[in-house]
């Protein structure tokens, strides 16, 4: 039972959180941008106010207590409520100004998204963006953003989603790469190539699959989930990467291998939730999505 002997400050609950999430006290302070004392004393007096220990240390960090774990989900939507608050104090709710939060997976925040936000800005200077680069979807329900690009329909009813491409995953390599192991003609030639392929990753383990090109099956050179990770490998040399075929045809260090073979299509969603969608700056943010996949080609 917690007995609370004093007002809790939020500012030491963002502290707990950052620290349950980061898992010690020098990561939460590189995150919320303050020293490790600070991060300390608030821990403490977070404890005391709540009359109870949150966390032990362990040979891995600190680890959470029983009450720390029942206190996370309020403590994450306490934290994603105030970030929503601030969002919509940015600008006067009629003005395409202020800030959106949009979340991405990361390699189209790297390669695709930010020449649509170059026109945004074009068109919309007075709007900010803060940009979450992550394969998993970011709850929208929960106001953890504002808009987000999935690659996974989303099935809750209270989303507003747009289908705004279906992008096609080739196969590629660089030039060095192909120079120096030669250039498959076939499927079948690929079973003698390296390749760069994912991780733990269950939806991309299960197309690696698909394709034959499994861990167990294929000479995996190099193994992460992180796909501008794949994608800097295969330009580098290391082996054959399945890339989205409209950025990985405009890098003049990889090569389209085997373009008549159908890899896979993305389907692709632009997401916001209904309240939302008539919001000025998150209809604008929204509607430029839409416009740029609609010509990413």
């Amino acid at each position: 039972m917690i007995f609370m002997s004093k007002d809790i400050s939020w500012d030491d609950q963002r502290c707990f959180l950052a620290v349950l999430e980061e898992g010690s006290l020098s990561a939460a302070a590189r995150k919320l941008g303050v020293s490790q004392p600070t991060v300390r004393t608030r821990i403490s007096s977070l404890e005391e106010s709540l009359g109870t220990p949150l966390f032990t240390r362990s040979v891995n960090g600190l680890a959470p207590t029983e009450t720390a774990r029942e206190l996370h989900k309020s403590a994450k939507a306490m934290a994603m409520a105030s970030a929503d608050f601030i969002r919509k104090a940015s600008a006067p709710p009629d003005a395409i100004a202020g800030t959106v939060r949009l979340s991405v997976p990361e390699v189209m925040g790297t390669e695709v998204i930010p020449t649509m936000l170059a026109t945004l800005q074009d068109r919309y200077p007075a709007i900010q963006i803060e940009l979450e680069l992550s394969n998993k979807p970011a709850d929208i329900l929960q106001q953890e953003v504002d808009l987000a690009v999935r690659t996974v329909q989303p099935k809750q009813e209270a989303l507003v989603a747009r289908k705004v491409a279906s992008i096609p995953l080739g196969f590629f390599a660089s030039p060095a790469y192909l120079a120096k192991h030669g250039t498959p003609l076939s499927m079948e030639d690929l079973s003698r190539h390296h390749f760069v392929g994912p991780d733990r990753s269950l939806s991309d383990l299960a197309l690696a699959q698909k394709l034959g090109l499994s861990k167990t099956t294929a000479k995996i050179a190099l193994a992460t989930d992180s796909h501008p990770a794949q994608l800097a490998a295969a330009r580098a040399g290391l082996g054959i990467a399945v890339i989205q075929v409209p950025f990985g045809s405009r890098h003049s260090d990889l090569v389209h291998i085997l373009k008549d073979q159908s890899v896979y299509a993305l389907d692709t969603w632009v997401v916001t939730h209904e309240n939302l969608r008539a919001v000025p700056r998150i209809r604008a943010v929204f509607d430029c999505l839409v416009e740029g996949f609609t010509h990413y080609r």
